[in-house]
């Protein structure tokens, strides 16, 4: 089933991310995570692409896994280290294994290099320009309500949103975010840009503190004092830190869902019973 058509039924959708492992020998493992997913009921299930296309082959096998499942699949695709035999060859793979729906990223640059002179693909646009032309797939696109990391400004990065949608993209995902009000500002702009395809919520329960520095570098996340306050209180212990990372998580959903954004991701980390405690807190809401 095509991800735009999930997202247009006017019902509220939980979504959960998955990545795959960087070695065959953790597929089964991984396998298992997929199926204890799926028992989640979400209304699909992410497979990330590793850096490079390092863990493509995998991304295929764990969306076909998700749909084995009767969990609609979304696998992701990066360009920016491939050409295009390579990028038509995985979609001729997902095709094979019945998979519609692919959100299509530019993805990182490895280790820090100058972009490639020669390369195919420059953005994430022109990769979603080839997957139309190869036909069949809903695509989406990533965006950052507090603005990509190498954009110049917020105003060039919500053109750059433009693009993608005139290009194709169906959906947007959002980047994590722990301020609220970010991503309502961040819906205002797009609307004032004539931006309407549908944006899907992402929110990373954080149960690691130790790890969330590193993560907000990275991606250029904001932490609101009040988060800050609960990291710097909890993160020495491991319960602690778990607990109220799902319960401030819980508050993030139900906030956004009573001011009417209907779709949330979960960026579970791999961790199918995280993601379950915050199904769980929010099943009256979900319905």
């Amino acid at each position: 089933m095509k991800i735009s058509d999930i997202l247009n039924t006017g019902k509220i959708t939980v979504s959960c991310e998955l990545f795959p492992p960087k070695h065959g020998s953790g597929l089964s493992d991984a396998q298992n995570i997929v199926r204890d997913t799926a028992a989640l009921h979400p209304s699909f299930i992410s497979i990330t692409y590793g850096a490079g296309g390092g863990t493509s082959d995998y991304t295929a096998n764990l969306a076909a896994e998700a749909q084995k499942h009767g969990i609609p699949a979304l696998a992701h695709l990066t360009c920016v280290s491939s050409n295009q035999q390579a990028v038509r060859g995985v979609l001729s793979e997902l095709a094979a294994g019945g998979i519609e729906n692919i959100l299509a990223l530019r993805g990182d640059i490895p280790n820090g290099q100058p972009f490639p002179a020669d390369a195919q693909y420059r953005h994430a646009c022109d990769l979603m320009k080839e997957i139309q032309k190869f036909g069949n797939f809903c695509i989406g696109g990533a965006c950052y309500p507090e603005g990509h990391p190498e954009t110049e400004s917020l105003e060039k990065d919500i053109e750059s949103l433009k693009i993608k949608v005139d290009c194709g993209c169906c959906f947007l995902t959002t980047q994590m975010f722990f301020d609220n009000n970010i991503l309502y500002n961040f819906l205002y702009r797009l609307l004032n840009h004539k931006i309407e395809v549908p944006v899907i919520a992402g929110i990373m329960p954080v149960i690691n503190g130790r790890q969330i520095a590193r993560i907000c570098k990275l991606s250029g996340t904001i932490l609101p004092q009040r988060f800050r306050a609960i990291v710097d209180k909890f993160s020495d212990n491991s319960a602690a830190m778990s607990q109220a990372g799902i319960a401030y998580a819980t508050e993030q959903i139900i906030d956004l869902i009573a001011n009417d954004v209907r779709h949330i991701h979960i960026y579970t980390m791999n961790k199918p019973d995280i993601a379950g405690r915050i199904i769980s807190n929010l099943s009256e809401i979900f319905k």
